[in-house]
């Protein structure tokens, strides 16, 4: 491979966000719409997980902002020949995140009874932002500039990245393979493909959350964080509806 091949370059090492003083970063919020993934064209694919692992609340499509529509496909278009983009998962309903961390809170809690409350909220955080709707300090997903996502071969099928989606474990973390000290013929392939998806998303603007290799943001605070801006853009979004549509067209929203 040429020296410029991302998978020669390694993903660099990054600290877990202190949640607290991410959320007393400011937001001026753009009005930017949500719109849906599942109308851009290839190579970019969309797979709602939580809706078809049957999550309540979870919504049968992949909403985003528009600018992350746009850096999205930009992305794919911009891969190695033979891969495509999967996104799994955009803006997501409070209910859905406040049902993903007390699942992964009870399952914590299971298996290690000896911890006390502070330390299993930690281990949750890790992997499952606190459910927030407050306008300063909105969870990421809520903003629409939160997106999960993975490479597919050529055919759909998704790649082997390390770790499963949502798995709640260390092996997750997005430069886990950089630090073995002898990675087998999978693990190193596996790497590979981190890396390129990493430095893709990083290319088009996407900041990365550490202990997760498919969690990516834009213009959401976790973004103005890593990437050292001084306020986000993303505040908490919701879906549009009929009835709100009428009262506008009314004069009356």
């Amino acid at each position: 491979m040429p020296p410029s091949d991302p998978a020669e370059t390694p993903v660099p090492h990054l600290d877990e966000p202190c949640w607290e003083r991410l959320g007393r970063l400011p937001i001026v919020p753009d009005d930017e719409p949500l719109v849906p993934m599942s109308l851009a064209p290839e190579p970019v694919r969309v797979f709602p997980a939580y809706a078809r692992l049957g999550i309540p609340g979870a919504v049968p499509e992949c909403f985003v902002r528009e600018s992350v529509h746009r850096r999205l496909l930009s992305v794919a278009r911009g891969l190695p020949p033979g891969l495509g983009l999967v996104v799994l998962d955009g803006w997501r309903p409070w209910r859905v995140q406040q049902y993903l961390f007390d699942t992964l809170f009870e399952v914590m809690r299971a298996r290690h009874p000896a911890c006390d409350e502070e330390a299993l909220l930690a281990c949750t955080r890790e992997f499952v932002a606190m459910p927030s709707r407050d306008p300063r300090a909105p969870s990421p997903h809520l903003t629409g500039g939160a997106v999960d996502v993975t490479l597919c071969d050529a055919d759909g099928l998704m790649l082997d990245m390390g770790s499963q989606f949502d798995e709640a474990s260390a092996a997750s973390h997005s430069d886990y393979l950089e630090r073995l000290d002898a990675p087998d013929a999978r693990q190193r392939r596996a790497r590979d493909y981190r890396r390129v998806l990493y430095h893709a998303m990083r290319g088009a603007g996407f900041s990365n959350l550490p202990s997760e290799w498919w969690h990516y943001d834009f213009g959401n605070q976790l973004w103005a964080h890593y990437g050292g801006h001084p306020q986000a853009h993303f505040g908490p979004a919701q879906l549009d509806t009929i009835e709100e549509r009428w009262k506008r067209q009314l004069g009356d929203g």
